[in-house]
């Protein structure tokens, strides 16, 4: 393996899976391996500034065909990398966030690992393959591989399903407030109950409609109206 400031794994091939360990062991200072992906925060402190290295991270990305998620805030800017034909961290994504790296230290723009946050949602249940359709639907997501639900445009946290006993349906301690567009509310229910789940409590529609997937775990679909 290369040490902090090298090129990669020895013989790794663009296209090869690195685990998390091999990544970190890579000396990549401003990126974090969170799940599948590399995640990095730069605060740029303003907008303007953020635009410069989104510019200069897309000149990049071009050169290298290889494309990160950017997420612009006023104060930050966050990139995620992935290789999505592999469906994993690759070389790629390491010789693609070392050339970030260098762009953001050019505009002065530092980066802040400690910032980063991921949010992964778990529901425990005694039958994943009874309630996995439901929260598919919805979340508004095609079906996966995993048995998990997955927002390809990484939009909405990955929901997982961790085993329990069969129980009696407890007080929920969670549930989602899942916003769609007021034209796509009532599709996204039907969806939902098509896929086994029950209507709840519609008294409150179209501003909110409340679901249950088949064990009793409860969900909202909101809209705007009426807020």
């Amino acid at each position: 393996m290369a040490g902090p400031g090298g090129g990669g794994i020895v013989g790794a091939m663009s296209t090869d899976k690195l685990t998390a360990e091999e990544i970190a062991a890579l000396g990549l200072a401003d990126w974090r391996p969170l799940q599948s992906k590399l995640h990095a925060r730069f605060r740029t402190g303003d907008f303007a500034a953020g635009l410069n290295l989104v510019d200069a991270i897309g000149a990049a990305a071009e050169e290298m065909n290889h494309h990160p998620d950017l997420d612009l805030r006023y104060t930050h800017l966050e990139v995620t990398l992935f290789s999505h034909d592999v469906g994993a961290k690759t070389q790629r994504d390491v010789d693609l966030a070392r050339r970030i790296s260098e762009l953001a230290a050019d505009l002065g723009i530092p980066a802040e690992p400690a910032a980063l946050t991921l949010v992964e949602p778990g529901l425990d249940t005694w039958d994943a393959a009874e309630v996995l359709p439901f929260w598919r639907a919805v979340y508004g997501v095609p079906a996966g591989e995993r048995d998990e639900v997955i927002d390809p445009q990484s939009f909405l946290p990955t929901i997982w399903f961790q085993d329990t006993d069969r129980h009696e349906t407890p007080r929920q301690r969670w549930h989602f407030d899942v916003w769609v567009p007021l034209d796509a509310a009532q599709d996204r229910i039907d969806a939902a109950v098509a896929a086994g789940g029950v209507v709840v409590d519609e008294s409150e529609a179209p501003s909110f409609v409340v679901l249950a997937d088949p064990q009793g775990n409860r969900v909202c679909i909101c809209t705007h109206s009426g807020r």
